[in-house]
């Protein structure tokens, strides 16, 4: 059995032994990555920034070659209307759009990579101009016409630059710390121009040629959006048919880009909106249905890029009526509310209404009428102080009540014959016939002529007939008992 002084040196034996075979996989390791590094290495030294062959490589290629003769072949042609029964897909002008189209995105990242390169290598000449002339083809325009000239006052820059931007750009070159390029650097700079310009000629061909042919491949989406605006959603959507299969919210935001506010608010920025910000009723619509607009010609767009895939209608109508009923709902949103009509009054009934009559309406009647006593506060006289609760005016007015007596407030209130009928009812319902007794029954009664008279409430009605005898308290104050039969 082995003990534990014995696993341990054969555990060092072990780890010993590891350590001797790790160093070949280092190597090998190491070698790879030697390998990795000299290929990238190789691909950045073949990768010359200096040599514009090897930066811009478009113009060179098979692709542009054949597209751009194709274009200028088909420029030359009438454009004719093919079978409506012919597939759209299979259509050679419309395999040579979409093509057209994917090239102008090419084009155009191409423009940008030159330019780049006019920028690194004018930057020594005059560094400022970068930030005063942002366009890449009006950079490289102005590039061209300056060259390695000092004297800024020498230069016609009329046509190309606006007259603000001339002057600043005079004015920051009588200051600039650049120097005159070099012989190569200025011809490389040069031919740089000329390629941007060249490509730029190119792309107006391509458009040009994408313009005129919409008419004919999606006659009705040209009639809503415009030929240009219908090549661009067409170029950036994959064709007519995908144009067709998209649907209306994201045909909405086909070319938008994200906006650097550089940390501003973007409650204002429109970044749902793309191609279709440039359509003529995108622009004449106001600021404050613009969104609105945008949603509704999507959604006519997607109908009118359906009608052309299917060659529904070749010759637009359905486009133009589609664009009609936008205008139409869009002066609809403009029109200002209705002016508020004058409600007129009923006619007037002439003839006398139903009313309930009867006994119970006069009762009603009597028991809310005014009162005399109430006519009487509710009344001023004309020069004469009224008399209040609280005196010099406060409080509750009285009106004329008491004028005409001595200050006093008296007036004579006649009993009404409403109140007269109910206290002639409460009496007989209290000194009635009937058998039953209220525990507020007295036998004590004043009467007008005996003074007060003693009496048995209970046996007053079932007793008078046998005779009762009853006690009267005189005025002299003797009394006397009277029978009554």
């Amino acid at each position: 059995m082995a003990t534990l002084a014995d696993s341990f040196l054969a555990d060092l034996d072990q780890l010993s032994d590891n350590e001797a075979d790790a160093p070949n996989e280092v190597d090998l390791e190491a070698d790879i990555m030697d390998e990795d590094v000299d290929g990238e290495l190789a691909d950045i030294e073949a990768l010359n920034h200096d040599d514009l062959d090897s930066v811009s490589k478009l113009q060179k290629t098979q692709r542009y070659s054949n597209i751009m003769q194709k274009v200028e072949e088909a420029l030359q042609k009438v454009p004719g209307i093919s079978n409506a029964e012919t597939n759209l897909e299979d259509d050679p002008e419309y395999q040579l759009i979409v093509e057209c189209n994917a090239l102008s995105v090419d084009i155009e990242n191409e423009i940008v990579i030159i330019h780049n390169f006019i920028r690194d290598n004018y930057r020594l000449k005059f560094p400022e101009l970068e930030s005063l002339v942002h366009h890449p083809i009006d950079y490289a325009r102005v590039v061209k016409k300056i060259g390695n000239e000092t004297d800024l006052t020498l230069v016609d820059l009329e046509g190309i630059l606006p007259s603000a931007i001339i002057m600043v750009v005079s004015v920051t070159a009588s200051t600039t710390s650049g120097k005159p390029l070099p012989e190569e650097n200025f011809q490389k700079t040069i031919d740089a121009c000329d390629r941007a310009l060249a490509l730029d000629e190119a792309k107006k061909k391509v458009l040009d040629f994408v313009e005129s042919r919409m008419g004919y491949i999606a006659p009705n989406l040209s009639a809503i959006v415009g030929s240009a605006v219908a090549a661009k959603l067409m170029g950036t959507a994959g064709g007519l048919s995908a144009l067709a299969k998209m649907p209306a919210c994201n045909v909405q935001l086909l070319g938008a880009k994200k906006r650097n506010l550089a940390g501003f608010s973007t409650a204002t920025s429109q970044l749902r909106i793309g191609f279709i910000e440039q359509t003529e009723i995108f622009q004449m619509t106001p600021p404050p249905l613009a969104m609105r607009a945008c949603r509704l010609v999507a959604a006519k767009s997607t109908l009118a890029a359906r009608i052309d895939s299917t060659r529904g209608d070749p010759t637009g109508k359905s486009g133009r009526d589609l664009k009609e009923e936008i205008q139409k709902k869009i002066a609809k949103w403009q029109e200002p509310p209705p002016a508020k009509q004058p409600k007129p009054l009923p006619v007037p009934d002439s003839e006398p209404k139903k009313k309930r009559g009867g006994r119970r309406l006069r009762k009603m009647k009597e028991r809310y009428a005014i009162t005399d006593m109430r006519k009487l506060a509710n009344r001023m006289q004309f020069g004469v102080p009224e008399e209040s609760s609280l005196g010099d005016g406060l409080g509750e007015g009285y009106g004329m009540l008491g004028q005409a007596g001595n200050g006093k407030l008296r007036v004579s209130v006649g009993q009404s014959k409403l109140a007269a009928k109910v206290a002639k009812k409460f009496k007989e319902k209290s000194y009635g016939s009937s058998g039953a007794t209220s525990g507020l029954t007295s036998s004590l009664a004043f009467t007008p002529v005996q003074g007060i008279e003693l009496s048995n409430p209970q046996a007053h009605g079932s007793l008078l007939g046998s005779g009762t005898q009853s006690t009267y308290f005189s005025e002299t104050g003797r009394f006397s008992k009277i029978r009554k039969t």
